[in-house]
């Protein structure tokens, strides 16, 4: 495959790059979920889909060189991803999934679909988990939405992230919808 000269980086050598940073299998997971619903998000939107892909897929990069510490969370990855070339709009958007480790908002609509795409991944995961054949196939919008109303079930997933997803134009339900609809593509991938 060869390196893709518009964004600087492609998919095999993102992988790559993941496995030599990240070791939690199901932080890779996390990974390939946020990149499935970053690529159907762009498709909905019109946007490059190989390029939010790749932000999803790499938003997390450093998240165990930095033991998830929110005030620098990014930080590593944006200067390793410099480093290699990769594409600065990629870079802006992954850097700014953790507004905490930068002081700055989110103001784009990349932005907005990172930080809301890699969020739901969470509340998707943690609602396939309570039922019995713990399967993203039997997982339904509305148990997503309602448990976005539970604030005590998956306390750790930022329900307000989630509803960035109306700042990209995509309403709560439909989100719910195209998210869910990414992970069940790859549910073999993700274990679920």
């Amino acid at each position: 495959m060869e390196m893709n000269k518009e964004f600087g980086i492609n998919r095999e050598k993102a992988i790559e790059l993941l496995n030599n940073y990240i070791e939690n299998p199901n932080m890779l997971k996390h990974c390939y979920a946020s990149e499935a619903v970053m690529r159907a998000l762009a498709k909905r939107l019109g946007e490059d889909e190989e390029k939010w892909a790749l932000a999803g897929l790499l938003h997390d990069l450093d998240v165990e060189t930095v033991s998830a510490d929110l005030s620098v969370h990014g930080l590593k990855t944006v200067e390793i991803l410099t480093g290699k070339g990769v594409d600065p709009e990629i870079i802006d958007a992954i850097k700014m999934h953790n507004e905490e480790a930068h002081g700055k908002k989110r103001n784009t609509r990349f932005q907005h679909a990172l930080a809301g795409g890699e969020t739901i991944t969470g509340l998707i995961v943690a609602t396939a988990l309570v039922y019995p054949d713990k399967k993203l196939a039997s997982v339904k919008v509305k148990s997503i939405v309602k448990r976005m109303k539970e604030k005590h079930f998956a306390r750790s997933v930022d329900r307000d992230i989630i509803l960035e997803c109306e700042k990209v134009g995509i309403e709560l339900n439909e989100f719910c919808q195209l998210a869910l609809n990414a992970m069940q593509e790859i549910a073999d991938v993700l274990g679920l």
